[in-house]
């Protein structure tokens, strides 16, 4: 409760300190709670926040508002040119988290010893909020990547080779957004610094970054995501190692592979060898009816792999195939650009 122990004065300047800071981290939390809700769509976090507003909008009492209007306020008014500099989601969420921590930190000194209870909320609120800006930062970051994931049909794996990045820039030139980097020979020093030199190009294109089985180099290079085989560490712990902000798919290609990648949160799925092919010389073609059979009921991206190349497309989209992924047409291709604009125009093409 408040103490009056001390002079009007005092009481004054703080109470109109502990309002000023009340409405800015109200504000600043209604920003955040807005973002998850309209921005992410994600309801606990719009829960949480919003419950943090109704605990500070019912501490923020009468005689803080009251105080506002007794000592003329000299610096109204005054702003900083990088207030007018947060164009970006990510500059919105970073400000207006910070602000909240800081008017929280401002409530906590000045209502120590006035209103130990309010100070006591206000620093467990601060603490809270610095989760929650990384988890909006994260969140934010995986519902641009799951855009591209939803709203590129194309997807394009690398194969060892001379001028790899040449040829990867030629295929994004053409408007190839997810390029997935998988390798099978050579060092993981190597494997690192090129996988690095494709985050960045992908970057460059605004393109999804996802890198083979290997979990430490996707890490190491803050790849957008992970692709995992079925003999590959397991989704959850994937999960758990990367967090929330990065795509996770999976290759599976019966009932059951499906359905524990889909209850274990899998962000796409990739289905397959639909024809033969050399890239997976010991395994059968499960063929187009298993497939149609395996996806009916699939409600997140999923892509056809193996022995898919520019004169069969057609045939696939015919069966109500509309993604698919490929390797050596496009790796081994004269002209990688010129190719993977055709497939893209294949591929968006309406039957």
């Amino acid at each position: 409760m408040l103490n009056s122990n001390t002079t009007d004065a005092d009481d004054l300047r703080i109470y109109q300190i502990i309002d000023a800071n009340l409405d800015r981290a109200r504000e600043g939390l209604r920003v955040l709670e807005d973002w998850a809700r309209f921005g992410l769509g994600k309801e606990k976090y719009v829960e949480r926040i919003k419950n943090f507003r109704h605990i500070l909008g019912k501490n923020h009492l009468e005689v803080y508002k009251q105080s506002r209007n007794h000592i003329e306020d000299k610096c109204k008014g005054l702003s900083h040119k990088e207030q007018s500099n947060k164009k970006t989601s990510k500059q919105i969420i970073s400000f207006n988290s910070g602000r909240v921590q800081e008017a929280l930190r401002v409530i906590e000194e000045f209502s120590r010893s006035h209103n130990h209870e309010l100070s006591k909320i206000a620093s467990e609120i601060r603490y809270e909020i610095y989760t929650i800006e990384i988890d909006l930062l994260s969140l934010s970051k995986f519902k641009k990547s799951e855009k591209i994931l939803k709203e590129n049909d194309l997807y394009v794996i690398t194969e060892q080779k001379d001028n790899l990045l040449g040829t990867l820039e030629e295929i994004l030139i053409a408007g190839v957004r997810i390029i997935q980097y998988r390798f099978k020979t050579g060092t993981d020093k190597d494997h690192l610094q090129e996988a690095i030199q494709i985050k960045n190009l992908c970057k460059k294109y605004n393109s999804l970054f996802i890198v083979n089985d290997r979990i430490d180099i996707a890490l190491a290079s803050n790849a957008d995501g992970i692709h995992l085989g079925q003999d590959d560490l397991d989704l959850k712990t994937a999960r758990k190692l990367l967090g929330y902000s990065k795509i996770i798919g999976i290759s599976a290609n019966n009932e059951i592979d499906i359905s524990n990648a889909l209850k274990e949160g899998c962000d796409y799925i990739g289905i397959g060898p639909v024809f033969d092919t050399v890239t997976k010389r010991d395994k059968e073609p499960i063929g187009i009816e298993k497939i149609k059979r395996l996806t009916k009921d699939l409600d997140i991206p999923w892509f056809a792999i193996g022995g898919i190349k520019s004169n069969n497309i057609s045939y696939l989209k015919n069966n109500g195939f509309k993604k698919v992924a490929l390797v050596s047409q496009l790796m081994n291709s004269e002209d990688p650009k010129e190719e993977a604009i055709m497939i893209l125009k294949e591929l968006s093409y309406e039957n």
